[in-house]
C-alpha cells in the first residue's frame, strides 16, 4: 500500500502592483490559516504559476516574503505570466528549483513540470522534446518501481500547442494518480476515464466566491480534491477512500468500486477528537486515528448492499460526502474508450460540497477580460 501524499494548493496569485497587491494580502492570509491549522497532516504547499503577474523583481520580493510564513516545502510552477520578461531569472527569488524535475515525497513519484518556456510568450504552452524525455523516462521508472505518481503542471495537457494528446497519452498509459494545474481561475476536476486533473481558482484574480486554497490527496493512490474557502469552519474532512463515483478511473480496484466490505478513510485537517461515519445516513459509525499518519482516520464498514451509497464523515459542525458504486457478485461497472484525454470536456461539472460551481467563469472561459 502506497500511503497518503497530501499537499496544499495556493492558486495563481498574480501578484500586482496596479490591483494594489490585492492578490498579495490573500495569499498571506491563507498562508497564514494554513500555518495554524494544517500542521504536519500536509506533505508540501504548491504555487502552480503565474505568481507575479508581470515578472518583475519586486512582485517576486513581496511573494518570497509571503511564503516564508508557512512552515513547509514549496514546489513552484512558472506561469505566462512570469514569463513575461522572456526568461524566468527573476523567478529564481521564490525558488532554488526550476522545472522539470521529479522527487519523490511520501513514497509518491511527483514529477514537475515547465510548460511556458519553450514557447513564445502568453499561453503558448509548449513541452520541449528533452522534458518530454523526462516525463517517459519517470513514469516509466516509477512503473517499474511500483510507485504511484502525481504530475503537475501550470494548464492541462489540452491547453498545449504541440501534442497535447501524445502527453495526456503518456499520462493515462502510466496510470498517472492525479494532474494539478491552474490557469484556469476556477475549481474544476477532469475526469477522462484513466486520470483524474483537477484546477484551483485563481487567489489573485477571483471571480466565482472566497479566496481559499485546495488540499488535495492520494490515498494508495486515489485521489480526494476539494476546496477550503477562507471562511469556511474548521476542522476540514476530506474522505480518502473509497473514491467517489465521479473519480473512478479503475472499476476493478477494491478503493474504486467497493463490495459489500470495505474500509473508509478521512483526513481531518485541525483539532478534533471525534470523528463518525454516516452510510445513507443509517446510523452513526465511530472511526479511529490511524496510528503514524497525521489526521487519518479510518472505519470498517461490512453488509452494504449493491447499489449507489453516500458516505458522509463529520467532525464537530464539519463533513465531507461522497457517493460511492457498490458491487458484490454483479457485474462490474464498465469503462469506455478513452476519448478527449487530458481536455476539459472531461469536467465533471458542478460539486458543491467540493467548492466548485461549474461555471467556468475565468478569462480562458467565461470571464472577464483579465
Amino acid at each position: 500500500m502506497a500511503g497518503c501524499l497530501t499537499w496544499i494548493h495556493f492558486g495563481d496569485l498574480h501578484v500586482d502592483e496596479a490591483d494594489g497587491y490585492q492578490g498579495l494580502s490573500r495569499f498571506r492570509d491563507l498562508v497564514a490559516v494554513a500555518q495554524a491549522r494544517l500542521g504536519d497532516a500536509v506533505d508540501f504547499a504548491l504555487l502552480p504559476g503565474d505568481n507575479a503577474n508581470h515578472g518583475t523583481d519586486d512582485q517576486y520580493a513581496r511573494i518570497a516574503e509571503a511564503m516564508s510564513g508557512l512552515a513547509l516545502p514549496w514546489h513552484v510552477l512558472a506561469g505566462d505570466h512570469d514569463f513575461e520578461p522572456g526568461d524566468l531569472t527573476a523567478m529564481r527569488a521564490i525558488t532554488a528549483r526550476m522545472a522539470p524535475y521529479a522527487e519523490t515525497i511520501s513514497g509518491y513519484r511527483c514529477v514537475f513540470l515547465d510548460i511556458v518556456s519553450a514557447g513564445k510568450g502568453g499561453p503558448d504552452f509548449r513541452i520541449a522534446p528533452d522534458q518530454r524525455a523526462l516525463i517517459e523516462r519517470e513514469l516509466s521508472a516509477a512503473a517499474v518501481a511500483g510507485q504511484p505518481t502525481a504530475v503537475f503542471m501550470h494548464a492541462y495537457p489540452g491547453d498545449l500547442r504541440d501534442d497535447p494528446d501524445g502527453i495526456a497519452g503518456l499520462f493515462a498509459a502510466h496510470r498517472v494518480a492525479f494532474v494539478d494545474t491552474g490557469h484556469t481561475h476556477y475549481n474544476e476536476l477532469l475526469n477522462d476515464g484513466r486520470v483524474v486533473y483537477g484546477a484551483t481558482r485563481s487567489t489573485g484574480q477571483i471571480e466565482e466566491g472566497a479566496p481559499g486554497f485546495s488540499i488535495v490527496t492520494l490515498d494508495d493512490g486515489v485521489p480526494s480534491w476539494r476546496f477550503h474557502a477562507i471562511d469556511d469552519p474548521w476542522p476540514l474532512v476530506q474522505i480518502t477512500s473509497p473514491v467517489d463515483r465521479r473519480l473512478i478511473t479503475d472499476p476493478g480496484r477494491a478503493d474504486n468500486v467497493p463490495g459489500r466490505a470495505f474500509i473508509v478513510r478521512a483526513k481531518v485537517f485541525g483539532e478534533t477528537d471525534s470523528v463518525t461515519l454516516h452510510i445513507d445516513e443509517d446510523g452513526e459509525i465511530p472511526m479511529s486515528q490511524v496510528a503514524g499518519t497525521p489526521s487519518l482516520w479510518t472505519a470498517s464498514v461490512d453488509g452494504v448492499a449493491d447499489g449507489l451509497h453516500r458516505l458522509t464523515v463529520r467532525s464537530g459542525e464539519s463533513e465531507d460526502r461522497v457517493e460511492i458504486l457498490v458491487r458484490n457478485a454483479g457485474p462490474r461497472p464498465k469503462r469506455n474508450r478513452p476519448a478527449a484525454l487530458g481536455r476539459d470536456v472531461n469536467a465533471i461539472g458542478a460539486w458543491p460540497e467540493r467548492g466548485i460551481d461549474g461555471a467556468q467563469r475565468g478569462p480562458n472561459k467565461n470571464g472577464f477580460d483579465w
